[in-house]
């Protein structure tokens, strides 16, 4: 599904117009990553958690060429599911 089909579902699911949806996924993405840039997490009951996770540096390996690299420590954001999310599967 990509993010057409996505919003479409969404709009389907709510009862909303194409355009509204959009405007909502489009809110809901930005406050994500804002809240992800100021090093916070987001936290929505039965969903999950959106939060940054801190990768340590680490020795990795250029696949061209086949030489050592030493990769920097960085943080990636990450979404953990919650309890209520994972038993519907």
């Amino acid at each position: 599904m990509n993010k057409g089909e996505f919003i479409k579902a969404m709009a389907g699911k709510s009862g909303l117009t194409a355009k509204d949806t959009k405007k909502a996924y489009d809110a809901f993405v930005a406050v994500v990553a804002e809240t992800l840039k100021k090093e916070q997490k987001i936290q929505l009951a039965g969903f999950g958690t959106f939060e940054l996770k801190h990768r340590a540096a680490r020795n990795g390996i250029n696949p061209l060429t086949k030489k050592k690299v030493r990769i920097k420590a960085c943080k990636v954001p990450a979404l953990r599911f919650g309890k209520a999310y994972k038993a519907n599967f």
